[in-house]
């Protein structure tokens, strides 16, 4: 097939909506799809199968895209015309400007379009110091239809959680497949553990933003009666690192924060004992997947705005969300009881085998076969 695929941010690979846009497009690559990538991303100019368009300039709003590692796509639709002209189907991955108009221009010309679901509302409004305002994040769902999905033949829901929510904000049920992102074989292979530390060693994965809360496993080991037998690893970057380490810092935390490339994660992740997701807004998580997959037990946000919380066994994986002293009782449980991080990793070996990431990746493949040949009938 020839698939044209549209990001309006697509940018390095450091966070989950990214990893996911690579690991589909070069699964379809490798699967002998004709593949071309439409992106701003300035260094992609000449590289083999992207067309980049410039950066959209948003004034004073640089900044705070800038210190997010953001840079927007400016629409181009000359460009978009001619590279989707002969597609057989169009796939866009961020419901913004330039995923817009590509839905457009293929609707126009007969061409079936799918997308993916990877923003939420709070992604957007946690910019803005609107994270929590229920009627703005509404809005954002409300533009997200009418700028995408409302023209889309097939939406993919990386979990069942987000379908639930856009439905609920849009008042109505679209054609779709919920299909896992899922994770990589290389965090499934066996490998020897070497230790990250000899203290009892905590991973957090994650950007380093207001939505994924990481001060709370920091409060919570600095009130624990073990908090100089305990270290953190934080892995991820984002523009509150500086504001995390002041807080570790002042708390006596023995915390360490650093960005990894992606082949140093599982050894990162299968060198702990413990792995604590703290985002209080997440569509699905792929970082907490990978810790499963490399063994590693989840103590899990139990936000009503998270569809990581169905990752979790029971109740001994879930803490309250933004509650430090729930989250310090359950990792006390698991370090006061080091068998049980054992058995409840034995519990989690069947459960992690559905996210194999080229079981996902060939359901996402037949999604845009199906798609397409609907069209052509």
């Amino acid at each position: 097939m020839k698939i044209v695929i549209v990001c309006d941010v697509l940018g390095n690979p450091n966070n989950g909506t990214t990893l996911a846009a690579y690991n589909l497009i070069n699964f379809l690559k490798g699967r002998g799809h004709d593949v071309t990538v439409v992106c701003a991303d300035q260094d992609k100019k000449g590289a083999e199968g992207f067309e980049v368009v410039p950066i959209k300039n948003l004034g004073p709003f640089n900044l705070i895209l800038r210190a997010n590692n953001v840079y927007l796509a400016k629409s181009d639709k000359k460009l978009l015309s001619r590279v989707i002209a002969g597609a057989d189907v169009v796939h866009v991955l961020i419901p913004l400007n330039l995923g817009s108009l590509a839905s457009k221009i293929a609707k126009q010309a007969g061409i079936p379009v799918t997308a993916s679901f990877h923003a939420q509302a709070e992604n957007v409004t946690a910019h803005i110091a609107c994270m929590n305002s229920r009627f703005v994040n509404h809005l954002v769902y409300k533009y997200f239809y009418r700028s995408l999905y409302k023209r889309v033949d097939m939406i993919h829901y990386p979990t069942q959680f987000i379908r639930e929510v856009f439905e609920k904000h849009i008042k109505r049920s679209l054609p779709c497949r919920v299909i896992s992102n899922g994770v990589n074989d290389m965090f499934f292979a066996p490998r020897e553990r070497v230790r990250l530390s000899d203290k009892f060693t905590i991973v957090c994965t994650g950007r380093f933003s207001k939505e994924k809360s990481q001060q709370t496993l920091i409060k919570a080991i600095a009130h624990s009666d073990f908090k100089d037998n305990v270290k953190i690893y934080f892995a991820g970057c984002g523009p509150r690192e500086k504001k995390l380490k002041r807080l570790a810092e002042r708390s006596g935390v023995d915390a360490d924060f650093n960005f990894y490339k992606r082949g140093e994660m599982p050894a990162v992740l299968s060198g702990a004992d413990l792995y604590v997701h703290t985002a209080v807004v997440e569509i699905e998580a792929i970082s907490c997947l990978e810790a499963i997959a490399s063994g590693l037990v989840p103590i899990i946000c139990n936000s009503e705005r998270s569809a990581t919380k169905n990752f979790a066994l029971d109740g001994r994986c879930l803490f309250k969300a933004g509650d430090w002293r729930d989250l310090l009782e359950k990792i006390s449980y698991f370090y006061r009881s080091p068998g049980q991080i054992e058995e409840y990793r034995q519990k989690y070996s069947e459960f992690r085998e559905q996210f194999r990431q080229d079981d996902c990746m060939l359901k996402m493949e037949q999604m845009l076969e199906e798609t397409a040949a609907l069209a052509r009938q």
